[in-house]
């Protein structure tokens, strides 16, 4: 009885949806410019917690909507109300605006030439995620749903949201300073959307997973430390770096032979290693930077305890020592599953259900999570390679690339997931 129930209101919410729908004229009309605005993003990239001229791009455009908007909102968010010609509900859609210290390589016309400083290195700097997408999607919206206030039976927030990637060290940022500052209330937000372009999904294809989808993340610093000494006698002294050589080794046993990768898919990274000034001296210290992603409480209560284990007894045994910290960067990104299954028909009507697709989680990490520990929220990916291709640069790489034809079907369907919820 429950599930011809649950079928019923989901045909009868379907039916609903349809009537509400946004004309193709209006997605039409923004069409162009959401093109021409990530264009200009992705030319013009900047680093979390430093995207001033972004946040005044998106706060000027809002404005000229008629949107009540506030910048500064953890240092350089921008956040948007609209609000509809009936009363209701209050739905929050969210794009990130920062970009990556990757340095482009390809030969697109507004191709990123910006060079920045991350960590004390100079570096390029590129939107290699494709924020620059989410950002140009989400103006889009906002600029379509302005249009259309007597089809929203409600309230609608948009957050441009900085430092998805993580704010610099001894920076707070990102979600969760969102969070602190109150984005979720005045008004209280009742649910959430957000997407996630991909570039190894064909344009017009809509991927999507209810509960967990994406990893928890924690960023980790090891620092080694020996005793430095000429690099011909290295019986003088206690080497650091290949102290870290073996901790790293160690690390990946941890995933090979300890975590029950049948249960949920877990990596351990680590993508910096600093240490030494001269080829000819053993140095006294190391420093190792990395991530862990996990899908599973239990296997990162496991991993965490044994990299800490294995960080100690390693150094030791090679007459050293050895500390490691951790910093939380994401939850685990769950998407609710009676929100999913209500809000389905909707992506199924943009994209048509042949092109909406079930998937598994992905170790890849989203601060859109914390969002999601408040309230309901539905976290999807949207199709940005080019049909047809047989090869997609990964994401975070100087060679990724989206096809822009997808964007549209990004307006779509936020657009839509925000009066259908609102009218549902």
């Amino acid at each position: 009885m429950k599930r011809k129930l649950l079928g019923v209101l989901l045909l009868f919410g379907f039916c609903a949806f349809a009537q509400n729908s946004v004309s193709e004229k209006d997605f039409k009309s923004v069409e162009d410019k959401v093109v021409d605005w990530r264009r200009h993003f992705h030319e013009n990239p900047e680093l979390s917690n430093r995207e001033f001229k972004t946040a005044e791009t998106i706060a000027k455009h809002l404005k000229s909507l008629g949107i009540k908007v506030e910048t500064g909102v953890a240092k350089t968010g921008v956040v948007g109300l609209l609000i509809g010609d009936n009363p209701g509900k209050v739905v929050a859609l969210r794009a990130d605006i920062d970009a990556l210290p990757v340095t482009e390589r390809n030969d697109l016309p507004f191709k990123s030439n910006v060079k920045s400083e991350f960590l004390g290195v100079e570096t390029g700097v590129m939107h290699a995620c494709g924020h620059d997408t989410h950002i140009a999607i989400l103006m889009g919206v906002a600029e379509v749903l302005s249009k259309n206030t007597d089809k929203i039976n409600g309230t609608i927030k948009f957050i441009f949201q900085p430092a998805e990637e993580g704010p610099p060290p001894g920076e707070e940022g990102g979600a969760a300073l969102m969070i602190k500052e109150g984005v979720l209330t005045k008004p209280d937000v009742d649910a959430i959307f957000g997407l996630h372009i991909d570039s190894a999904t064909p344009v017009g294809q809509i991927s999507y997973k209810p509960g967990g989808t994406m990893a928890a993340v924690e960023r980790f610093v090891v620092n080694v430390k020996g005793k430095q000494t000429h690099g011909s006698q290295p019986w003088g002294g206690v080497d650091p770096i290949y102290i870290a050589s073996k901790i790293i080794d160690g690390y990946q046993s941890i995933i090979s032979r300890e975590s029950n990768l049948l249960v949920e898919p877990a990596v351990i990274t680590v993508g910096k290693i600093s240490a030494g000034v001269r080829f000819n001296i053993i140095p006294e210290s190391a420093e190792l930077i990395g991530t862990v992603r996990t899908l599973d409480p239990d296997m990162k209560e496991l991993i965490i305890r044994r990299m800490t284990e294995m960080t100690k007894g390693i150094a030791e045994t090679y007459g050293g020592s050895a500390t490691i910290e951790f910093q939380n960067n994401t939850a685990i990104t769950y998407n609710d599953e009676d929100l999913t299954a209500v809000m389905l028909p909707t992506l199924q009507k943009v994209a048509g259900k042949d092109q909406v697709n079930l998937v598994k989680a992905t170790t890849g990490g989203e601060d859109f999570s914390y969002f999601q520990e408040v309230v309901p929220g539905v976290y999807f990916f949207l199709g940005g390679m080019t049909p047809g291709n047989t090869e997609a640069f990964p994401h975070h790489t100087p060679d990724f690339m989206i096809d822009d034809s997808g964007l549209l079907l990004g307006v779509k369907a936020l657009t839509e997931l925000s009066i259908d919820y609102l009218n549902k």
